[in-house]
């Protein structure tokens, strides 16, 4: 298992970068997840998205907190597995500070009452860091005539 600040930067890294993720939550005895656009704060060890007070999903955090966000960038071969605990909060300065072009869409403005702040705190992450799909491509391919395992890219599993 992986602690190293580097590990963790990475995580943090390729998150930011991907910026979207499935957010997938509890919903009794299945799992369900939906696009979201992430916000990181590494000093603050947090993930946060805007959502709605009427959504599904702050019920299904208010039942079972751990949730599980899916970063992928299919075309550059680099995924983020990250498990946190997740809270709903009535936040209004911080829904300030994370309005943005896309919120715009939901909501007329960040002063919108049906706005909450999801927070996730980080506990666990996984990445996987390829050096693209074509190279990953002529890799697989090379080691297929070789019978040699290819160098895929990074791996890593990380406490955060």
């Amino acid at each position: 298992m992986a602690h190293t600040d580097d590990e963790q930067g990475k995580v943090w890294e390729l998150a930011e970068k991907i910026g979207f993720c499935m957010l997938a939550t509890h919903t009794g005895d299945t799992l369900r997840a939906r696009p979201m656009a992430a916000y990181t704060e590494i000093i603050e060890n947090a993930f946060y998205f805007l959502t709605d007070v009427n959504s599904h999903k702050d019920d299904e955090i208010a039942q079972q907190p751990n949730v599980c966000l899916a970063f992928a960038d299919s075309k550059g071969q680099k995924y983020v597995s990250i498990s946190g605990t997740a809270e709903v909060l009535d936040d209004r300065e911080k829904i300030r500070d994370l309005w943005a072009t896309p919120a715009k869409a939901w909501w007329d403005n960040p002063d919108d009452p049906s706005i909450r702040v999801l927070k996730v705190t980080p506990h666990f992450a996984e990445y996987w860091d390829s050096p693209g799909t074509i190279i990953s491509y002529i890799k697989m391919a090379a080691a297929a005539v070789s019978s040699a395992r290819p160098d895929m890219g990074d791996n890593a599993k990380v406490n955060m």
